[in-house]
């Protein structure tokens, strides 16, 4: 991927630190100028300090503090970003909270609806304030971060499971509405990663997450997780002139054979293919 975002700009969201900032460096390795944000103005400015010296002769990095589900922040990192790059060609929505844990009718109501404020109403906001810019050059990249709540049910952490799946289906709809706009919307699972999300599952414990769930995190922390890497890799491919014409898709970046879609563009064109779909009963070798 070395050189794979050359000449390209990109606003990543959530991005002072785990996959985030993962995905800001290999940006910023790959070629690109980069605009990160994040609502902690700390971390954030260590986070540029790290990409700026990363960031090779005539590469911009950037840094905006702010709240992705506020609309007039979401406004303002596009605007800051035009200001920067005079034009923009990848928006990564990586911005997102694990929300409450436990049962719903357990858990706090208002902590349960800010997951859904941040996680999906957030990226929705973000794709809306980047959308005219995209549509007036006729060409851009929107990646959102899926997660393993978008594809099979988290018990007691249902915020960011309705969220994710939202999220999920968000981009599904909105590659459809851009369809001749040059515009590619996906999404993807970057896998079970070892970051901050992690380690509230271990401090919140087995009565709060379920006993499965928490022997899970237990073995998954002790084995490493999947590393970041492999994400931002998926990350840089999806931002970049090799995913061209792949648009509305769940991509995972650990079980799917990214590096090479772009020889499979026909059939995943004509498919539905890496997409959320209802399971019917012939699906499973049934007769009824």
């Amino acid at each position: 991927m070395t050189g794979a975002l050359q000449g390209r700009s990109a606003l990543i969201t959530g991005a002072s630190m785990g996959l985030g900032l993962a995905i800001a460096r290999a940006y910023v390795e790959a070629g690109a100028n980069v605009l990160v944000c994040a609502r902690d103005g700390g971390p954030l400015d260590e986070a540029l300090g790290e990409l700026a010296g990363l960031a090779k002769e005539g590469q911009i990095v950037a840094a905006e503090t702010g709240d992705v589900a506020d609309p007039a922040d979401a406004e303002r990192f596009v605007a800051a970003s035009l200001r920067r790059f005079s034009q923009l060609h990848v928006l990564v929505n990586n911005a997102g909270v694990y929300g409450p844990k436990g049962t719903i009718d357990e858990v706090e109501w208002e902590a349960w609806a800010e997951a859904i404020r941040v996680n999906l109403l957030g990226s929705v906001l973000m794709a809306r304030a980047v959308l005219p810019h995209f549509k007036a050059r006729r060409y851009g990249k929107i990646v959102q971060l899926s997660g393993g709540g978008a594809t099979a049910p988290l018990p007691r952490i249902s915020a960011y499971a309705a969220s994710k799946a939202g999220v999920v289906r968000f981009a599904e709809t909105l590659a459809e509405e851009v369809r001749g706009f040059g515009i590619d919307v996906n999404s993807m699972a970057p896998g079970a990663l070892n970051t901050r999300l992690l380690d509230e599952v271990l401090a919140a414990g087995p009565e709060k997450v379920g006993p499965e769930f928490y022997e899970r995190a237990l073995r998954q922390d002790a084995e490493g997780g999947t590393p970041l890497a492999r994400g931002a890799g998926l990350a840089v491919f999806l931002g970049s002139p090799l995913s061209d014409g792949i648009t509305g898709k769940l991509i995972s970046a650990v079980w799917d054979p990214w590096e090479t879609l772009g020889s499979h563009l026909a059939d995943l064109q004509s498919s539905d293919v890496y997409t959320l779909r209802r399971i019917a009963p012939k699906d499973r070798g049934l007769d009824w």
